[in-house]
């Protein structure tokens, strides 16, 4: 397919890492967005085992970030596709729409991401391709060279649409691009969440891959953050902001190879990360509440000792597979069956689809899934 480049922005060739950047005129921005990231660390330090509390938030963010690029999906849907895998991944994932599977990839790459860095690998090109090959491995993106840097020109436009409105750097200046990019981020002349900020535009500028390279771009900035010691977990997730204000989002990523803005956009990403650290730490403080109140509700319906294990995997699992909940929350399976059933007379547990033949009834936990819902 032609595509027509006329009106289209080009790669700032040459103009990476920036070199004419005032960053003391960021200090304000800066110290805003670093104080309100603090806090938001703070509250999940403050929070018994933040995992448990993460967990529906990290599907929200595959939702929102797989939203940008045209792929809807609803986080119901995501959380129900993961409960059903594990009887039968291959038949559970044929049941759903493709745009679902390609979202439920997201949370799975997010994950292997996070488990690899704990391992002690380095953020490095190796492990922005394997992130890529998670996310791409199944459905629609596994014709687009998953875990492949790109060896044609791709382009950036409208879905559909013969017109693109940004052109990415080449594949022959690719290898060098990455290097460069991977070297400012080691760096610590630069403060860390503006390497963070600059770091995100150039690989959206490089889009060194055939497809994917929004959602892997915004993957780097909480394994950014957190491998620089700015968070004390890879959770902090900032792509509803930037869905929220993606007129502006492509426009600041625009003028940086259109005119050289880099301040423009540091100063939008350092409003985004301020902006959505506070809104993180709204919904962090009110999924804590929720899980405090609901220990005492566990408590007095349930009338058990494992109430609290039971609640655990609720939050870690607001939809599941009662034959999951059985086998693996820790809970004697009997017990674990009397719990379902006293959960859902008293309202606290809804059914997604009743048991037939092998496959085991699934459940939703409706007041968590209430907070963290998009």
């Amino acid at each position: 397919m032609n595509i027509d480049c006329t009106r289209a922005v080009r790669y700032h060739t040459g103009g990476f890492p920036p070199h004419n950047v005032d960053f003391s005129r960021l200090m304000s921005p800066l110290l805003a967005a670093t104080d309100a990231l603090a806090r938001y660390d703070q509250t999940l330090q403050n929070i018994h085992n933040s995992e448990i509390f993460l967990a529906p938030l990290r599907s929200q963010e595959a939702v929102i970030s797989s939203r940008m690029e045209g792929t809807i999906s609803t986080l119901d849907e995501i959380l129900e596709l993961e409960a059903q895998q594990g009887e039968d991944d291959t038949g559970a994932t044929a049941l759903y729409r493709s745009d679902v599977v390609e979202t439920a990839l997201y949370r799975r790459a997010l994950n292997v991401a996070q488990a690899q860095l704990e391992e002690g690998y380095p953020l490095s090109e190796g492990l922005l391709r394997s992130i890529h090959q998670q996310l791409l491995s199944f459905g629609r993106g596994a014709d687009k060279s998953p875990g492949e840097y790109k060896t044609e020109q791709n382009y950036v436009g409208e879905r559909g649409s013969r017109e693109a409105s940004f052109v990415p750097a080449t594949p022959e200046q690719l290898l060098d691009g990455m290097q460069a990019l991977f070297e400012f981020m080691a760096s610590e002349d630069v403060p860390l969440l503006l390497r963070t900020a600059v770091a995100h535009a150039e690989f959206e500028a490089l889009h060194p891959f055939k497809d994917g390279n929004g959602r892997v771009g915004r993957m780097l900035i909480p394994l950014m953050l957190w491998h620089g010691g700015a968070i004390s977990a890879p959770h902090f997730y900032v792509s509803r902001y930037f869905e929220e204000h993606k007129d502006e989002y492509v426009a600041r990523l625009r003028e940086i190879s259109a005119n050289g803005n880099w301040e423009g956009w540091c100063c939008f990403f350092l409003d985004a990360v301020r902006e959505q650290a506070r809104n993180n730490t709204d919904v962090a403080r009110s999924i804590r509440d929720h899980y405090e109140a609901m220990k005492v509700r566990f408590a007095e319906v349930l009338g058990s000792r494992y109430s609290v294990l039971a609640l655990d995997y609720l939050f870690t699992w607001p939809v599941f597979r009662n034959s999951h909940f059985t086998r693996s929350a820790g809970i004697p399976r009997q017990t674990a069956a009397r719990f379902t059933r006293v959960l859902l007379e008293e309202g606290l547990l809804q059914p997604v689809r009743e048991a037939a033949g092998r496959r085991s009834a699934v459940y939703r936990f409706e007041s968590l899934m209430q907070l963290v819902r998009v």
